[in-house]
């Protein structure tokens, strides 16, 4: 994943959430724009899912490094966002970037495991570095999801961008057992968009993302089936 990341830029219109909620990320899913496909599955296929998040401890990684965040992670989180680079393209991490709105920030995460609704990892390379981040929101009632985040500018490249969507993307049909991914991007992302493109996504539209410090822009929306990805 490149730093201009594509994903996590939910067009959330906050209005349910209190501010302290909207400064820590929450995600309100009730009033998200995306996903564009809305496809209702059963209680049942819903509840698997949900306990598909809940179990999840890890993902695939290039370093075999990745793990659940912590909130003791704050700090060393907050040292690899310094960079703007990293941070400013990314609509979902708390404004300002502190060690408290990390450490809310890491506690939202792990409520939203708690509900089967989104996830948060921490990858490290073999030094015991962070060397980026994934998150997940789950539409468990949908059997979709998005995947965003962001690695070191030093890693990318070499199609390690490609092959780490691919393997994520894989991960998240398999594993947490979704039908569909939505992803977005920045209209200008050109990185994204062709990395999207190329994995066989369709364009969907666009929408108005919502930052939680109530900033917005224009975000471009992809989505893939189950049945499509296994074609690609």
């Amino acid at each position: 994943m490149n730093t201009n990341s594509f994903g996590n830029d939910q067009s959330n219109r906050q209005t349910g959430l209190s501010r302290k909620d909207a400064m820590r990320g929450r995600i309100d899913l009730t009033q998200s724009d995306i996903p564009i496909t809305r496809e209702l599955v059963s209680s049942e296929r819903s509840k698997l899912i949900r306990r598909a998040v809940q179990g999840t401890t890890a993902m695939p990684s290039a370093t075999d490094g990745s793990r659940l965040a912590q909130p003791s992670d704050a700090e060393a989180f907050l040292e690899f966002l310094q960079d703007p680079a990293i941070h400013a393209p990314i609509y979902t991490l708390p404004r300002p970037l502190t060690l408290s709105s990390l450490e809310d920030f890491i506690s939202d995460h792990l409520e939203q495991r708690e509900r089967g609704e989104g996830l948060l990892f921490l990858n490290f390379d073999e030094a015991g570095c962070l060397t980026g981040y994934t998150d997940l929101i789950i539409w468990p009632g949908w059997a979709a999801g998005e995947l965003g985040g962001a690695v070191h500018p030093d890693l990318q490249g070499q199609r390690r961008g490609v092959e780490g969507a691919k393997t994520g993307f894989n991960w998240m049909f398999e594993v947490l057992q979704l039908d569909l991914i939505c992803e977005t991007a920045a209209p200008d992302n050109i990185r994204s968009a062709r990395l999207l493109d190329g994995l066989g996504f369709t364009r969907k539209g666009e929408v108005t993302s919502h930052r939680p410090d109530g900033g917005t822009r224009a975000s471009l929306v992809w989505e893939i089936s189950r049945k499509d990805w296994g074609r690609v």
